[in-house]
């Protein structure tokens, strides 16, 4: 178990940082501020969220605290059968790597899109 802590914002998650959620802006400072602390950004949510709330994917992009990720061909495979990419993408990007060994938890503020699903999930609404 690493002691890094992995977080994929998803597209609720962003439009809602968009929106000056409390425990959203926390993430954020901590991910450009503290060593160990990652965010990310799956592109699809973004997408999402920038249709929720123009502006969002720009401003978004240009913390330097945020990792966007692309749709490479392997998001885009596990993508391909889920009926929305932003919450695939999301949930993909939160599945264990050689970087992220222990997966990553997906921040949200709609946390019963995420019951039954295999993700850990972080409720920025609390």
């Amino acid at each position: 178990m690493s002691d890094a802590l992995h977080i994929v914002l998803d597209d609720t998650a962003m439009a809602a940082a968009g929106q000056g959620n409390v425990l959203a802006s926390r993430l954020i400072h901590r991910a450009h501020a503290e060593p160990g602390w990652f965010l990310y950004a799956p592109a699809c949510a973004l997408v999402e969220a920038d249709r929720a709330r123009p502006g969002t994917a720009e401003h978004l992009a240009a913390l330097p605290g945020i990792t966007v990720l692309d749709l490479d061909l392997s998001a885009a495979l596990a993508v391909a059968g889920q009926a929305t990419w932003a919450a695939a993408h999301s949930q993909y990007a939160a599945l264990p790597t050689p970087e992220r060994p222990d997966g990553a938890i997906i921040a949200t503020t709609a946390p019963k899109r995420w019951e039954g699903e295999p993700v850990r999930v972080l409720d920025l609404n609390a």
